[in-house]
């Protein structure tokens, strides 16, 4: 395993394995409910939550060799609020968005473990932010192709691309306000993340010098 920058984030400890299992099982539950409920977009999302959580157990084939937990209850975030309607008052698009960019930290992450591919820091952090917003496009044509093809209301008003000038307008607005949203979540969960890892390394980095006192 990588030992250095990004790669540093795989953590095998016992404690960590348990609840990042823990947000990998909730997430595929939440991810039946949803198709049950016909709930097709939230059922994806949840499924490739759970799905991202896998790659790294069963690319190094050790069930306790798994992403920290924090990041993949960030990345479930949304769906944890979709279920406990106690915070539905919370949901927003910062929320939804701050998900999306811990998805990108998870691809982030991996990239740097399993391919040759390596990232600093400020190049994840800068990933995250780019990738969130590109998110926050394709979720846009996402939802404009289902309520223009397949008659939801997604985004778009009763009447599709056809309804009135004044309600299209307001659709305009609010896209404007999701990418902003993008924008700010992607800043604000790369610093986040980048505090917290630094942090962790500095705690390690001091219990070895500790270790090396005492030898």
């Amino acid at each position: 395993m990588e030992d250095s920058g990004v790669g540093r984030l795989l953590g095998d400890a016992r404690t960590n394995a348990y609840l990042a299992w823990a947000v990998i099982v909730f997430t595929f539950l939440v991810a039946v409910a949803n198709a049950v409920a016909v709930a097709p977009l939230w059922a994806g999302f949840a499924l490739v939550v759970g799905l991202l959580g896998l790659v790294v157990p069963v690319v190094y084939r050790d069930p306790t060799a798994m992403l920290p937990w924090e990041l993949l209850l960030l990345a479930a975030l949304p769906l944890l609020a979709r279920v406990i309607a106690s915070l539905a008052a919370f949901r927003s698009d910062i929320v939804t968005y701050v998900a999306v960019a811990a998805v990108a930290l998870l691809i982030a992450v991996e990239l740097h473990l399993l391919t040759p591919v390596e990232m600093s820091y400020r190049f994840a952090v800068g990933f995250v932010v780019v990738t969130t917003m590109a998110a926050a496009g394709i979720w846009a044509l996402v939802r404009y192709g289902s309520d223009a093809y397949l008659g939801t209301q997604l985004l778009l008003p009763p009447g599709g691309p056809n309804a009135p000038r004044e309600a299209l307008s307001e659709v305009e607005h609010k896209l404007m306000v999701e990418f902003v949203a993008s924008f700010i979540a992607g800043i604000g969960a790369g610093v986040l993340f980048e505090g917290y890892f630094r942090r962790q390394h500095r705690g390690e980095d001091i219990l070895e010098e500790v270790e090396v006192t005492l030898r």
